[in-house]
């Protein structure tokens, strides 16, 4: 059968959820083209002669270009098989059904997208592959070894700025998928629901070594929490560190976690971890405590603090805009991610990042959130709300101009923060005249990515 896998983003990684599915469909013989579409054209050709076109939606972004794209692949082929799979896709059920999507698979999907295959080659009759099928698997899978032939080449996608200004080209991969914990505005939550799974460790140094002999020379690992079974990790790093000692890597760690196992920092660092991102939402208490992240202000300065201790640095994210965001808390976060030095470990979107309320999200346990939020929007992928102070709102709005023109503009990091503080303080009244202290650096001080991502 002539299937084809389309990504329309993946935070400017080459697709780990393209090549893992694209070995399991080839090994069982199925003709399949991969198709990334941040980074190439669409194969119309490829369109036009498939039997099953499967879109990979890991995120709200990449539904959102998704349900963009759907009019134009119907058109190219109308006789199709329309399928979703990934994070989103048992989270977008209404507008991806609206838009000709038959088949939703959620959570562990490679199995199920098999299954879907040898269901519509006629070469198995499996009677829980209905129309309208919206399944979610959590079910333990022996994984393949990724198949990443037919994708763009690593130097296409971003790359790791060092603050010596040398370019390394970055692979990605994954060694778990889900997550134990229950952060109330996770996407993962109603997914998997604190369950999460591991990939098999040789099929992870496998991988990764495809991807050091296709020139990658930082790795990127995926997992939403690398400290979700450190026992795993731990031996996988270790082993990667002894095959190649010069490849560095980044992974995400909640602060929680970075807290619990402080003791496992040097054994990165010495592995050669550069940096970890880390999910710290907001600096307020109260804020932390909605969204249910089991840390506080104070764990989070412990956090960096101990990172810095052991030679890493920590980029933490934040979502800035939520309903409950005030003044006082943009003007305080600001003000520390200045003090703290952090100016330039924070990519700006960091900075601009509204709250977003998907399908089945568990801040709709709250009654607070209820109330405020309107129907759910089809088309935008979630619950509608707004801040009890327009004028929040309309800030955040302009935050996101001042990153967007700022990537155009190629500004640094140093220079977009003091525009985006300057514009802070001026919402809310505060004199811009006064030097921001200390001087911001000119260039980059710490690693990182040189593509910024958004959700």
């Amino acid at each position: 059968m002539r299937i084809v896998l389309i990504s329309t983003y993946e935070l400017g990684r080459q697709p780990f959820g393209l090549a893992s599915p694209a070995a399991w469909l080839r090994k069982r013989g199925h003709h399949v083209t991969c198709l990334d579409l941040s980074r190439e054209a669409l194969d119309e050709q490829a369109i036009r002669d498939a039997g099953l076109i499967a879109f990979y939606v890991p995120m709200h972004t990449a539904t959102r270009l998704t349900v963009k794209l759907l009019p134009s692949i119907r058109q190219l082929n109308p006789k199709a098989h329309l399928c979703a799979y990934g994070l989103y896709a048992s989270l977008s059920v209404e507008i991806l059904r609206a838009q000709g999507i038959t088949n939703l698979l959620g959570g562990e999907f490679e199995q199920a997208l098999v299954d879907l295959a040898e269901h519509l080659s006629g070469l198995s009759a499996l009677p829980q592959i209905h129309p309208l099928d919206s399944n979610v698997s959590l079910s333990r899978l022996r994984f393949q070894v990724p198949d990443r032939s037919g994708l763009p080449p690593l130097r296409a996608y971003a790359h790791l700025v060092l603050p010596s200004g040398e370019h390394r080209v970055v692979g990605y991969t994954e060694a778990s998928r889900g997550c134990k914990h229950l952060c109330r505005h996770c996407p993962v939550v109603p997914v998997y629901e604190g369950v999460f799974r591991v990939v098999d460790r040789e099929v992870v140094l496998a991988d990764i070594r495809q991807q050091v002999a296709a020139g990658a020379r930082h790795i990127t690992f995926g997992d939403p929490d690398f400290f979700n079974g450190p026992g795993h990790v731990i031996p996988v790093i270790e082993a990667l560190h002894r095959e190649f000692p010069q490849l560095t890597y980044d992974v995400t760690i909640k602060v929680e976690h970075l807290l619990q196992n402080a003791e496992l920092l040097p054994a990165l660092r010495n592995a050669g971890c550069l940096f970890i991102i880390s999910a710290v939402e907001s600096l307020d208490d109260a804020v932390l405590q909605k969204l249910e992240k089991s840390h506080t202000r104070a764990d989070f300065f412990r956090a960096l603090e101990l990172c810095r201790r052991a030679g890493i640095t920590l980029q933490p994210t934040f979502i800035p805009f939520t309903p409950w965001t005030t003044f006082d808390q943009l003007l305080d976060l600001f003000t520390q991610i200045n003090k703290l030095d952090l100016v330039e470990a924070v990519g700006p979107i960091q900075l601009a990042i509204r709250l977003l309320i998907p399908a089945g999200s568990r801040l709709l346990e709250l009654p607070e959130i209820r109330n405020i939020v309107g129907p759910f929007d089809a088309q935008a992928l979630v619950y509608p709300w707004k801040n009890r102070n327009p004028a929040i709102d309309q800030l955040s709005d302009a935050l996101q101009e001042i990153v967007a023109a700022s990537e155009k503009l190629k500004r640094t990091r140093s220079a977009t923060f003091e525009i985006m503080w300057r514009t802070v303080r001026q919402a809310a009244n505060q004199n811009v005249g006064e030097p921001l202290q200390p001087v911001l650096a000119s260039r980059a001080t710490v690693p990182y990515l040189n593509e910024p991502w958004y959700c």
